[in-house]
């Protein structure tokens, strides 16, 4: 079968985990047959319990193949396919395994190929869903992992459970010629990023974005346009990304963000070029996540003008 690759807007490509996705192969999930015979060639990545992968000597996945490892799938959570290689996750603790190191998804985003970083990402978030889904949500009672790791049944009484993932959005926010941004306490010396939040029940995209950027700055968003999205397992949010314009208001904060402010044209140059060992000016957002995408979305608009 062919994979289907998805089409992504050009002004947001260069983020980590949206390219190379694997073909989730839905249909496989019910038929152990067919995942016995793809375990034997498959492609398995090695997780241990704080979310890291195994690795090789040169920080690359560790390439591990079902039939080295013996028996079946077992207990492993079947990915998908690249082609006609089959993909599966499985946990250290179930395996006589060792490897040279393991690497963070983190620095696996940066430094690894779209595909296996992208395979990486899907196999942290299932880690992360069936780690906290040891009990039924509704009595209380002990699940088992059925349909290739998707679905957690209750044992007790009957109830199925399924992935999660939290919706967030993240947004570039503009007064026509200024770029909002905002830092949190926590985050490295002189950082500043977009403005993001999680979608709350009962809620559009969109109220989202204006509910979103007025609680954290006060600045009130007149319009806003989604551009595209990014899977974010840390541990288990999709940021769908969007472009808004607001009234020039002046930022303020209140416990969320340590800071918040409007920054020029020249300050985002700037920045752009900024070494990592330069202590001038502010920080962007890491090259991996969907918030740098939309930074440079921003100023590749305001600037088209000047090409």
């Amino acid at each position: 079968m062919t994979d289907l690759l998805p089409r992504y807007p050009a002004e947001l490509s260069g983020f980590a985990f949206g390219d190379a996705p694997i073909n989730r192969s839905d249909a496989l999930r019910d038929d152990p047959d067919a995942l016995a015979q793809l375990w034997a060639r498959g492609r398995v990545i090695v997780l241990d319990a704080d979310g890291s992968a195994f690795a090789d000597e040169a920080g690359k996945l560790l390439v591990t193949r079902g039939d080295a490892l013996g028996a079946g799938p077992g207990t492993a959570v079947f990915l998908g396919r690249h082609g006609d290689e089959a993909w599966f996750s499985v946990e250290a603790d179930v395996l006589a395994l060792q490897a040279p190191q393991r690497v963070d998804l983190r620095r696996a985003a940066a430094a690894w190929s779209a595909a296996d970083a992208s395979a990486f990402a899907f196999a942290r978030a299932m880690q992360h869903w069936r780690s906290r889904s040891r009990h039924c949500g509704i009595c209380g009672g002990v699940v088992e992992f059925r349909r290739a790791g998707y679905v957690a049944h209750c044992t007790q009484c009957g109830a199925d459970h399924y992935p999660r993932v939290d919706p967030a959005v993240i947004v570039a926010v503009s007064d026509g010629e200024r770029l909002l941004l905002g830092r949190q306490a926590s985050w490295p010396a002189q950082r500043y990023s977009v403005v993001a939040g999680f979608v709350e029940p009962g809620e559009s995209l969109e109220q989202t974005v204006v509910r979103e950027v007025f609680e954290e700055t006060r600045v009130r968003v007149r319009s806003c346009r989604y551009l595209g999205a990014q899977p974010w397992p840390f541990p288990g949010a999709l940021m769908l990304g969007f472009v808004a314009d607001a009234e020039p208001d002046v930022p303020q904060v209140d416990g969320e963000l340590e800071d918040a402010r409007w920054f020029t044209v020249e300050e985002i140059a700037a920045a752009r070029l900024r070494k990592g060992d330069d202590a001038s000016g502010i920080l962007l957002s890491p090259r991996i996540s969907i918030a740098r995408s939309l930074i440079e979305h921003w100023y590749a608009t305001v600037t088209a003008g000047d090409r």
